[in-house]
């Protein structure tokens, strides 16, 4: 994936909020679910992309929390929904995070470099920031970009009960 093309997907979704982010159920692939919504002024319909990082090697979250707010935020009632409670604390049933500052591509990475000698194909490092939740490094080789449409799942239930 050109550099340029990239850099432009990623600004797409800077400041939306990003709803699920882990590897795919073959595990080769990592996704994030991002909502990206306007103005309802604009007239433009709110949509779910699905930003999937191919070949993905990499992948590193860490908590963009700070230890007090951890510390103020175990309480399992902030899993809820906001309105069932007040407490004080980071509210963890908000169920997003917003990609602010945003994704940042790390230019000469060596990480990507050592991925593309091994692999014989190009390699990326893209940092994403969000202003809470947890940031997020991946390194991958390709990204596609898709709408989802309604009732999407990033996973599949296997039913086991036919097993005895």
């Amino acid at each position: 994936m050109d550099v340029a093309d990239l850099q432009h997907a990623l600004d797409e979704v800077f400041d939306h909020a990003l709803i699920y982010h882990a590897y795919t159920d073959y595990m080769r692939d990592y996704e994030m679910i991002i909502y990206v919504s306007a103005d309802p002024r604009s007239g433009i319909a709110p949509v779910h992309l699905r930003y999937l990082f191919r070949y993905c090697v990499e992948a590193y979250a860490r908590t963009a929390i700070l230890p007090e707010q951890w510390r103020e935020s175990l309480d399992d009632r902030l899993l809820a929904d906001p309105k069932t409670h007040d407490l004080e604390g980071y509210l963890w049933g908000a169920r997003c995070q917003w990609l602010y500052p945003g994704a940042e591509i790390i230019p000469d990475s060596a990480r990507a470099e050592e991925w593309a000698e091994a692999l014989g194909i190009d390699f990326h490092e893209v940092r994403f920031g969000t202003n809470d939740g947890h940031n997020t490094t991946l390194v991958f080789s390709d990204l596609q970009v898709t709408e989802l449409s309604a009732g999407y799942a990033p996973f599949v239930v296997k039913d086991d009960t036919s097993a005895t």
